[in-house]
């Protein structure tokens, strides 16, 4: 294992709640609850992390010198925001989403991108995973937020052996 690797933690959210059932919508991701996280790192592999285990999870992240997300920056961290302090966790951000918008100069899905360049699918959907939950279906959303973690460290692997990951029909250089 690569020190580079035991530095950085790949992580994603689900959520209780959507947006238009909380007052403010997309204005208030704060109040979409988690539900459950994913993270994945070289020493602890993959692990959970439920509600009432968010604060641990903002501060185990602050540990890392890079958190490797896809959209975390703007909802995962804010998320993450209603159990714990998260200001610390934007420098050590490397959210694929920003990244890929700066060199793109639009936002992409990370099912785009997993589809062309890894040529898999995610299992699902935010909306999904939420409807799940509800039904009592508490695994399915791990493997989905699992799945959706294995993608971003997948993905960062692609990129790093060949300087760049695929977009419908097109290479796009990236340095991640």
């Amino acid at each position: 294992m690569t020190s580079e690797a035991r530095r950085e933690i790949y992580a994603d959210v689900e959520t209780l709640r959507l947006s238009h059932e909380v007052e403010g919508g997309w204005k208030n991701i704060k109040a979409f609850g988690l539900a459950v996280a994913v993270t994945w790192d070289g020493e602890n592999q993959f692990r959970e992390w439920y509600e009432d285990q968010a604060a641990a999870l903002v501060e185990e992240l602050q540990r890392f010198d890079r958190i490797v997300t896809f959209n975390g920056d703007r909802f995962d961290f804010t998320v993450l925001s209603a159990y714990a302090p998260v200001a610390g966790l934007y420098p050590r951000s490397f959210d694929l989403l920003v990244d890929l918008h700066r060199i793109l100069g639009h936002r992409v899905k990370l099912d785009s991108v997993a589809s062309a360049t890894l040529k898999t699918a995610k299992g699902g959907s935010g909306l999904d995973a939420v409807r799940w939950w509800r039904e009592g279906n508490k695994e399915k959303v791990v493997e989905y937020c699992r799945q959706d973690v294995q993608l971003l460290v997948d993905l960062v692997a692609y990129a790093r052996r060949h300087g760049h990951i695929k977009l419908a029909a097109r290479e796009v250089s990236v340095s991640w």
